[in-house]
């Protein structure tokens, strides 16, 4: 969709909902990869899977594809967390990933309704949160970090600025 594509990614509470709400009302081509792309598949072979895990969390990798192909947009930024990114991160421009503190997070966390990922009473999900949070194990390693504790509009205005200083030269 975008002449470039970035990634936003991070653990579960960081924030890639809100910037991409944010993305979508400042007018840019804001995808939530979590709501549009998403499913629960193997992360290697993309087979469907029953229930719902966080390990089987994963994009549709042909839509990704097409969606990056599609070159009607400036600039298309995808927003969400996802188990297969390994599948296509080399598709984006650049990836950004959303950090916050323990306290910032579990502040968020208790802020989730309970029919939410993470949300109040799903001690088990909030406990998976909290090691991947502090592990960073499920998150691209190659990302520029971006700082989320700050209010979303500053988390926006640097994310649109340095996927800015990477906007190639028009021939």
């Amino acid at each position: 969709m975008g002449i470039r594509n970035y990634l936003i990614e991070g653990v579960s509470g960081t924030g890639k909902t809100s910037v991409c709400k944010e993305l979508q009302r400042r007018g840019y081509n804001a995808i939530n990869g979590d709501r549009e792309l998403a499913y629960q598949g193997d992360p290697e072979t993309g087979t469907r899977t029953e229930g719902v895990t966080h390990e089987h969390h994963i994009w549709h990798v042909d839509k990704v594809k097409d969606l990056v192909a599609n070159k009607d947009e400036e600039v298309t930024f995808f927003c969400g967390g996802s188990r297969n990114f390994s599948k296509f991160i080399d598709l984006f421009d650049g990836v950004f990933v959303l950090e916050v503190g323990l306290d910032t997070l579990n502040r968020r966390l208790d802020e989730r309704p309970e029919d939410e990922w993470g949300g109040k009473g799903r001690k088990t999900e909030r406990e998976l949160i909290v090691r991947l949070h502090q592990t960073k194990e499920d998150i691209p390693k190659n990302g520029i970090i971006i700082d989320a504790t700050v209010p979303i509009e500053e988390v926006v205005d640097v994310i649109v600025r340095l996927s800015e200083e990477n906007k190639p030269e028009r021939q």
